[in-house]
């Protein structure tokens, strides 16, 4: 981030064309479903990443595959940049769009198509919420595994575009692990059909290279992800520590011990006090970092694990352990740990990072993270998936003070920094976006980011598809 992010200039041949172009766009879909009103474009003009805002020149809401190409094929022909937007909950800015940009909108497209649990397989369109999958086999003992904070309101789409996680991912993976085959709309309108039902599609892992690809390699309009059977039972069990490193150095000695719980999630003292105000999960407030860890299986085994893993934390010193004794009890520390990010936008504006570090240095960053938040003179909430190293540094700080804003951003930069240089990486899950798009430099090399940029050029030439994001602007060709 800098304190102006920039964007493409608009072109100033489209904004001359607009009503001629609104007219053509309104030919390939349903009344209603083309949104060019300047009060109606407001909520499409920012997204998670509230920083940055631009209002599109319009917003088409298709209804189907053959919609969506259509109006590609248009676009295409007319190198109008199009910005592809799911349930807008992306955090790095995935889906701010341009002033001369249609947004392509897929939240009608929300339709499940085919439930298939001989081959434990659901087809959805893009628009399908992620919890809105768990639901509709949950009765037959299944489940969709990725379960991002947002899954009540974050599609598939989304999810494939940001390679996006959740706090069970350190068992399950993240959705590249869980996502078979995909429907795409590529620029200029062709559709194919990427995997299928089996777990290994022939030919180059062209799949692997759409999920995460932050909408600029084609449009995913419907998606086949796997089903996974309801394990026996699960527990929750929170650890209190006295200090984010014990904590920290705790969840390094697990995961190196061969121990792999379903979840291990962290939270600081600021943390643990915004969701517990807000969720009232019981959660202990005399304590400076708390992990909630969930094992699962049958009452034997996770019994076993949890002997290994409460023996590891008392070398660390832990202070509290408390196991769940109910399935509400259970439910209401979820609530909490999920409701993280809507508490604490209860109490401040913040930015939320999500640098991933090797585990080893976890309680080197945490440290560190402390010490640049202190530098600025601003507030942390430490919040993240620390099985896996994902962490979710939410700055607060007021978004109507510029100076303030300007400190936050770059706190924030300083601990994207600090991640990739303990070896880590700069996202986990929230993709690169505009938020970390200046950033890439500092991950890769000139030679890395030139082949990356090659690889996006063979399947968009001219750069319409959600351009202005992942890489740096200058440079490009």
């Amino acid at each position: 981030m800098s304190e102006a992010i920039a964007f493409l200039p608009p072109q100033e041949a489209i904004l001359s064309r607009r009503a001629e172009i609104l007219a053509d766009l309104a030919e390939f879909v349903p009344a209603g479903r083309l949104v060019h009103e300047p009060n109606a474009l407001v909520p499409f003009e920012t997204d998670g990443f509230i920083a940055y805002r631009r209002r599109p020149l319009a917003v088409v809401l298709p209804e189907t595959t053959a919609q969506v190409a259509a109006v590609m094929r248009y676009c295409h022909r007319h190198a109008i940049p199009v910005v592809p937007r799911g349930a807008g909950t992306s955090l790095s800015g995935g889906a701010i769009p341009q002033e001369d940009a249609v947004v392509l909108g897929l939240s009608a497209m929300s339709r499940i198509l085919d439930i298939d649990f001989a081959n434990r397989t659901a087809t959805v369109q893009a628009g399908v919420t992620n919890l809105n999958i768990s639901e509709a086999v949950g009765a037959n003992g299944f489940f969709y595994a990725p379960d991002p904070s947002s899954q009540l309101a974050c599609t598939i789409g989304g999810n494939i575009a940001m390679n996006s996680g959740g706090a069970h991912c350190l068992k399950y993976g993240v959705t590249t692990n869980n996502l078979l085959g995909v429907r795409l709309v590529l620029v200029d309108g062709t559709v194919i059909d990427l995997g299928g039902k089996h777990l290994d599609a022939e030919g180059y892992d062209l799949l692997g290279l759409i999920c995460g690809s932050e909408g600029q390699l084609g449009i995913v309009t419907e998606a086949t992800v796997r089903l996974l059977a309801k394990p026996e039972g699960a527990r929750p069990v929170l650890f209190g520590f006295d200090s984010a490193e014990a904590a920290g150095s705790c969840v390094a000695d697990v995961i190196g011990a061969g121990i792999v719980p379903v979840a291990i999630e962290f939270m600081d003292k600021p943390a643990i006090e915004i969701c517990e105000a807000f969720a009232k999960a019981g959660y202990p407030l005399d304590v400076e970092a708390l992990l909630i860890v969930e094992v699962e299986g049958s009452e034997a085994e996770m019994d076993a694990m949890l002997l290994s893993i409460v023996e590891i934390a008392r070398r660390h010193g832990v202070k509290t352990v408390r196991e769940c004794q109910s399935a509400t009890e259970a439910a209401l520390i979820w609530k909490g740990r999920k409701s993280a990010f809507g508490a604490t936008g209860r109490i401040a504006d913040y930015i939320c990072m999500d640098g991933t570090v090797p585990l080893s240095q976890l309680a080197y960053v945490l440290r560190k993270t402390s010490e640049i938040i202190d530098r600025y003179g601003l507030r942390v909430a430490n919040v993240f998936h620390a099985g896996d190293g994902n962490m979710h540094p939410l700055i607060l700080y007021n978004i109507n003070d510029p100076e303030d804003a300007a400190k936050a951003e770059a706190a924030g930069m300083e601990i994207l920094k600090l991640c990739v240089d303990a070896g880590g990486c700069l996202t986990g899950e929230h993709g690169v976006g505009i938020e970390k798009r200046d950033l890439m430099r500092h991950q890769f090399a000139e030679v890395d980011l030139a082949q990356q940029m090659a690889v996006r050029a063979a399947f968009d030439a001219a750069w319409i598809l959600n351009p202005s994001k992942v890489f740096p602007l200058e440079g490009r060709s």
